[in-house]
């Protein structure tokens, strides 16, 4: 398979190994494993810091006059006036990783003048290797994947991830879940975007959402969920900018019903509200006048309780902190 593939992507899918190698060692001691906190429940290990060095290392030794968007050491690395920009993320799933909850990966991809155009996205939990090409299709290790084919939103199974850094709209949220909940066969938050994205592109789910990502979040993903059939784009369904902020990825039928759930939630929403209005999120809050049902005042009821109780921050070891022997 390999000689087929672009010798970009083949580069791409050799970091990709060379740090899921790093974590699958550091997951036999995942207790041993040094945590910082880079604010409230945002947590980066020096697994992190080692996966994403041995990606880049590979990455600029083959391409030394390429560019570097990597979540943890930012543009630091690689030529930042360059077309070629790979975009990193090299453990997507960080919180589930210092728990021991299997469910992460590593997230390589490369634009060129912006447009994305080889993606990895690699589990090395499961051996998982999603990769795309634009204009060859997407694949799970050596079988050619497609979206599902799933035509009703009642029908279908939709993943999302959860607000969880300070300042994050919670309320609103809790609101936009339960208006998908009650619309679908099931909701799941497994706790890492580009995955989420690669299960999209693999049929194995068929809607995701979610707000507050990066664009080494969504960066691979995207390619292979636009490889594979589907779609990708905001809450309104427009695609574009990666890193606008709110993602939604589907099979074309589930996308378009998953728009007329969430677009009201959107803040690129575009009718009837004017740019301006557009860049300020919805209120949620009904008028004094508007009718509320049983289920409305129920689940109110239990998104205000959720808040007030408000989450206790996981207590992390700071990076300076002794190991015990």
């Amino acid at each position: 398979m390999s000689s087929t593939l672009h010798p970009m992507l083949n580069v791409a899918i050799r970091a990709a190994r060379a740090a899921g190698a790093i974590i699958n060692r550091a997951a036999l001691d995942v207790e041993a494993v040094r945590i910082s906190q880079k604010q409230v429940n945002d947590f980066v290990t020096e697994v992190d810091h080692a996966s994403e060095d041995a990606i880049i290392d590979t990455l600029l030794t083959a391409y030394p006059h390429h560019g570097i968007h990597a979540e943890e050491s930012g543009t630091t690395r690689g030529n930042p006036k360059a077309d070629h920009v790979w975009i990193i993320d090299p453990l997507d799933g960080t919180t589930n990783f210092i728990h021991g909850f299997p469910v992460y990966c590593v997230s390589i991809a490369l634009a060129v003048k912006g447009r994305v155009e080889q993606a990895v996205v690699y589990d090395p939990t499961r051996n998982d290797l999603f990769t795309a090409t634009r204009g060859r299709g997407a694949y799970l290790n050596d079988r050619r994947i497609r979206a599902s084919k799933r035509t009703q939103l009642n029908q279908s199974l939709v993943s999302t991830g959860f607000p969880f850094r300070k300042g994050d709209d919670f309320p609103t949220y809790l609101k936009m879940m339960g208006d998908v909940m009650q619309r679908t066969a099931g909701l799941r938050r497994p706790g890492a975007a580009a995955l989420d994205l690669a299960y999209i592109a693999a049929g194995f789910t068929d809607g995701f959402f979610e707000t507050g990502l990066k664009i080494w979040d969504v960066a691979a993903g995207s390619l292979l969920v636009t490889e594979a059939g589907g779609l990708i784009g905001n809450f309104t369904g427009e695609a574009g900018d990666l890193d606008q902020g709110e993602c939604l990825a589907g099979n074309p039928r589930v996308y378009a019903q998953l728009v007329q759930v969430l677009r009201k939630y959107s803040r690129y929403d575009s009718a009837p509200r004017s740019s301006d209005e557009r860049k300020t999120p919805i209120s949620l809050k009904k008028s004094s006048t508007a009718e509320t049902s049983d289920s409305d005042t129920a689940f109110e009821t239990w998104a205000d309780d959720a808040v007030d109780a408000g989450p206790e921050p996981l207590a992390a070891r700071p990076a300076d902190e002794p190991r015990e022997p």
